[in-house]
């Protein structure tokens, strides 16, 4: 079979989730627990912005969103020990059902008397320690939800969660506090995350290889996460790449709310139509990502350029303030998100030994969320004392040097190349060796 006969082929197939129900039920989970956390995240802020926080609002909200990045950060090693011992399937379900009766309970506190300000960052917390295993569990499991030719279908699909759940929580949060204040924020999380709880506990897992059980892999001897990283240079580097700008293009979410407050004088409707720009965009770029040409290192690279110009445009002198350019900007930017985020996980996904991948992808989530409360805690106290205007330049000025380190690393080790080109190739075979055994192991 050619490769144009390949490409043809692969466009007749109907979508992943059509193809592969399990993925699709854990899929939609997913969809639900992140859209819950993003809509009582980002109507919590606009809650304290708007109403809670008084002339204090840039530093309550930066405080709220650094709360809820800590366990990311602070349980990374016991959420890697956790995803590599217990059965994948097992996991997803119960931080759902966790996190599910965490909200039910704050919703019935928050309906029967106004609750503390205590109580919503203490629900914050206890949410996004349940997202904080939930994600790396999901994405160590999608090799064993799906065929190797799907992985990167699988990782479009997966990202694009973040995507949709910036549309659906970021759209809903604002209006639902201005319409139903906390209480009503609260509630709908508690049904999204019961419901992901109940689909992932009806959907069974195909046995790993070596598997005791069909929820998972059995437990593995696991190696010391520094280890694995320092095997890793040319991964590492990325990472700490994507960490520095985390620092300023995660600052977005503390800027949009200040921005609306004070530059266009706008209630939570335009916060609710940046946040959907923002998750719109990163939606189109989770699946055109595969299609844009170059390596990795160097899309990645183009689209941190360009991010800088899209978080900087807001700010530009003599420009007149109005919602159309800053959707219009945070569009751009979510597209960027998205691109860079399935070309680099499809690239983990076959760089990583699958015997470190928990322990990777919770490092992983680690290294990227912890410069978050710095950031929303940094960006937080500055918003009380400059314009949103000039923070959306030092977000800009801070990604640019960014985008020539990782460009510089994909020429010092272009690493990520040969494993693409290598991934092709053996695609190729597969194609021409219909109904053979898949091609093994890329590393």
């Amino acid at each position: 079979m050619t490769a144009a006969q390949a490409t043809e082929t692969a466009a007749r197939r109907p979508p992943l989730v059509l193809r592969n129900r399990r993925f699709a039920a854990v899929w939609v989970a997913q969809v639900l627990t992140q859209a819950a956390g993003r809509m009582f995240q980002v109507g919590a802020v606009w809650w304290l912005v708007g109403y809670a926080a008084g002339a204090d609002r840039g530093l309550a909200s930066g405080a709220f969103l650094a709360v809820s990045t800590l366990p990311a950060v602070a349980l990374a090693p016991l959420v890697a020990a956790l995803i590599a011992r217990r059965p994948h399937r097992t996991v997803l379900g119960a931080s759902a059902a966790v996190a599910g009766l965490v909200a039910l309970g704050t919703a019935g506190w928050t309906y029967a008397a106004t609750p503390p300000m205590a109580v919503p960052y203490g629900a914050a917390l206890l949410l996004a320690g349940c997202q904080a295993v939930f994600d790396p569990c999901l994405t160590t499991s999608v090799p064993e939800l799906v065929e190797d030719a799907d992985i990167e279908a699988a990782t479009g699909f997966e990202l694009a969660t973040q995507s949709l759940a910036g549309l659906a929580g970021g759209l809903l949060g604002p209006l639902v506090v201005d319409g139903a204040g906390l209480a009503g924020i609260v509630a709908g999380c508690a049904g999204a995350y019961l419901l992901a709880a109940a689909l992932i506990g009806t959907t069974r897992f195909p046995a790993a290889p070596g598997a005791a059980t069909a929820d998972g892999p059995p437990p593995a001897t696991r190696r010391p996460l520094r280890r694995i990283l320092a095997e890793l240079p040319f991964i590492r580097r990325v990472l700490l790449c994507f960490t520095a700008a985390n620092v300023f293009t995660t600052a977005v979410f503390v800027v949009m709310p200040l921005y609306t407050r004070t530059v266009l004088h706008a209630d939570g409707s335009t916060v609710a139509a940046l946040e959907a720009a923002l998750g719109a965009g990163t939606l189109v770029g989770s699946f055109t990502g595969g299609r844009i040409p170059g390596t990795p290192t160097a899309v990645g690279a183009g689209c941190l350029g360009l991010m800088a110009a899209a978080l900087g445009l807001p700010g530009l002198p003599g420009l007149a303030a109005g919602p159309a350019p800053a959707v219009g900007s945070m569009a751009v930017a979510g597209w960027c998100v998205g691109v860079i985020g399935v070309r680099f996980v499809a690239l983990f996904q076959r760089l990583v030994p699958a015997e470190d991948r928990p322990g990777f992808f919770a490092v992983m989530q680690a290294l990227l969320g912890a410069t978050f409360p710095v950031s929303s805690l940094v960006f937080g106290l500055l918003g009380d004392h400059f314009s949103p205007r000039t923070l959306c330049l030092v977000q800009a000025l801070g990604v640019v040097p960014v985008a020539a380190a990782l460009w510089w690393t994909g020429r010092c080790e272009p690493t990520d190349q040969r494993v693409e080109d290598q991934h092709v190739e053996e695609k190729h075979v597969e194609d021409e060796h219909v109904g053979d055994e898949h091609v093994g192991d890329m590393r």
